[in-house]
């Protein structure tokens, strides 16, 4: 397992980005050497095979950098094959209730915490045989990150009922469909939406747990750093391409 959860618990504020569509285990590889501390692939709305995921999570572990996956549903299928090739967390898309979340952490954790099936000699512990089993199911307990994702207003009305669920980590935002969901697609300055990020930054604050938004352009994201969340995502594989390509097109067409 990674060590990003610790290093959120000794205060500090990571960055990561989503895979969307790049499936070369390289890209892995890449996304640490520019400095990014986390990556998530988007199998909600995108379309990798279980074994492309596989492939990505091999090379985050040996580069050092921490792999989670945005499941498509919380299924006990789903969660367990993205656990056992060794996914560092998990997020869940439009979380609005708190038997959804009590259901992520049942399917990822391992008892006490939740019913995980037990399969040890697979890609989550490198193929290695671990000395103890329980050592190692505690701390896999201890060091999986779940994420849930509020993206409606039922989500934020309910969002300290959800983080007070034992095992979810941190709420985050989407903030697209969040402003959709409450009427007003796009307007990330409104204050009613402002508002709303806000009160789940409390509320993760209130219970010693972390926030986090997935903003495309830096000076967004930095403003809701500043406020104080800390484990965020910026752009995509795809975004970070296309404007790369435009603006260097930009300049030489012009």
């Amino acid at each position: 397992m990674s060590n990003l959860k610790e290093r959120l618990k000794n205060g500090e504020s990571v960055v990561g980005t989503m895979v969307t569509v790049f499936d070369n285990p390289d890209i892995v590889k890449m996304l640490k050497v520019c400095g990014f501390d986390l990556f998530i692939v988007d199998s909600e709305h995108g379309y990798m095979d279980y074994s492309k995921v596989a492939g990505l999570f091999a090379v985050a572990k040996s580069a050092g950098i921490a792999g989670l996956v945005r499941i498509p549903e919380v299924k006990r299928e789903v969660v367990l094959k993205y656990m056992e090739m060794g996914a560092d967390g998990l997020l869940l898309p439009n979380t609005e209730t708190v038997d959804q979340a009590k259901a992520l952490v049942d399917y990822s954790k391992y008892y006490p915490m939740g019913n995980r099936g037990v399969s040890l000699l697979r890609g989550h512990t490198g193929y290695e045989k671990v000395p103890s089993a329980v050592e190692y199911m505690n701390k896999a307990n201890d060091e999986t990150i779940l994420m849930i994702q509020i993206e409606s207003p039922i989500g934020v009305q309910n969002v300290g009922d959800i983080l007070d669920v034992e095992g979810i980590d941190a709420a985050f935002i989407g903030p697209n469909d969040l402003s959709q969901s409450m009427g007003i697609m796009g307007q990330m300055d409104n204050p009613e939406f402002i508002k709303a990020i806000e009160s789940v930054i409390t509320a993760a604050k209130e219970r010693n747990k972390f926030s986090g938004i997935h903003m495309m352009a830096t000076d967004a994201l930095q403003k809701w750093i500043d406020k104080g969340m800390t484990l965020n995502l910026w752009a995509n594989d795809v975004v970070m391409l296309m404007n790369s390509a435009r603006d260097g097109l930009a300049k030489l067409k012009k």
